[in-house]
């Protein structure tokens, strides 16, 4: 076995058990649940085959060093004790310093990640007389500190970007759902591509793009390149070898049901067609612009999921009564048998539902505190 790197997987809320799950599957090693994040350590080959292939982290760091550190001081020394910057940064690239957490004396993230930039610098320029520039949206390497009880942990960061961008999404509605958070809920759910899925309000299509490309074995991270590309033990042999096995997975077939997304805004079931359409999926998934009153479901019965507005960031709380009272009504009306999973951040609106939830799993959507409802329509 190759050396093993610490690294964590950092989740939405609520979907750490999956984010575990998914990391045993990729061939993870000493896996834990932490609070939104997953911690394991994984040999090269695996730390790439998760990037190519996972679905529900935001970001991956990879650990590098961990020390006391107990004010801004203590952080400077530490950090410069604590790697070789000068052999993995070179003056000519560029870095960012992203923090999160707080610890005695350093309780402002934007003053911690001055004194870690100052410190790194201030190492080049001794060792070439020379420093690096500070780039914070296109930087060649992102350096995270979380700082926790006299603690200070460092990691890279193997991506300038969050992880849950496919890449197929340049339409987004006004209040979009993280695809990485769609994917762990559809496995929540535990739809397995064998009886049909429906999205009675699906917005610019995000579950059903995920859920088929869970189903398919389509890889997020295949087109994308990444931070780790340029440490100095990226394994360049290694990394074409990982993607060449993922080129020639067997996908599976598309023996697939129905799988409808149902909007009434014109503007954006056209944003959720094009979605699906750059996802290569559009022969697999049917938008109709049309209200889910007026929607035909399958007549095998299946799954309902649907990520109403909870009039926090879309619409007003009072005038949204009517949308869950209807709705309500239709799934009593044509889904009996159905179960329906509806993602709710507004517990006064899903009671106009007027349906008894019989699973109530909280989850975290963009800092919106939720709760993931299963119902079992009679």
């Amino acid at each position: 076995m190759n050396q093993l790197m610490k690294c964590v997987a950092i989740l939405p809320g609520g979907l750490e058990a999956e984010g575990v799950k998914e990391l045993i599957d990729l061939g993870a090693y000493s896996i834990n649940s932490l609070k939104r994040s997953v911690s394991f350590e994984a040999d090269l080959a695996c730390f790439y085959r998760i990037h190519l292939l996972s679905r529900l982290p935001f970001r991956v760091l990879r650990q590098i060093a961990e020390f006391p550190c107990n004010g801004p001081d203590s952080l400077y020394f530490q950090i410069q004790e604590a790697f070789p910057w000068d052999v993995w940064i070179s003056p000519s690239q560029t870095f960012r310093v992203d923090v999160s957490g707080s610890t005695f004396g350093l309780t402002h993230s934007h003053f911690s990640a001055l004194q870690v930039k100052n410190a790194i610098i201030d190492l080049q320029r001794k060792v070439f007389g020379e420093r690096s520039s500070i780039n914070v949206k296109n930087p060649d390497f992102c350096v995270h500190l979380h700082l926790n009880q006299g603690k200070g942990v460092v990691s890279l960061d193997s991506s300038r970007e969050s992880l849950h961008r496919r890449g197929y999404r340049p339409a987004m509605g006004l209040a979009p759902l993280k695809e990485n958070l769609a994917a762990g809920l559809i496995h929540k759910t535990q739809w397995d591509g064998s009886i049909p899925l429906v999205d009675p309000l699906c917005g610019s299509g995000i579950f059903l793009i995920e859920a088929v490309s869970i189903f398919l074995g389509i890889p997020s991270g295949l087109n994308k390149s990444f931070l780790f590309e340029k440490w100095i033990d990226f394994d360049l042999n290694l990394w074409n070898k990982q993607r060449e096995i993922v080129k020639n997975m067997n996908l599976k077939n598309y023996n697939l049901p129905k799988i409808i997304g149902c909007e009434k805004d014109l503007d954006i079931a056209n944003q959720a067609k094009e979605n699906i359409s750059h996802a290569g999926l559009t022969s697999l998934i049917d938008v109709q612009n049309i209200s889910f009153q007026d929607l035909e479901l399958p007549s095998k019965k299946g799954i309902l999921i649907c990520n109403p507005p909870y009039g926090k960031r879309i619409g007003d709380e009072h005038n949204l009564i009517n949308l869950y009272k209807d709705f309500g009504n239709f799934c009593k009306k044509n889904a009996s048998g159905w179960d329906l999973w509806v993602l709710n951040g507004n517990p006064n609106l899903s009671k106009f539902l007027y349906m008894k939830s019989t699973q109530r799993i909280p989850i975290n959507n963009g800092g919106i505190d939720c709760r993931f409802l299963k119902y079992s329509i009679n």
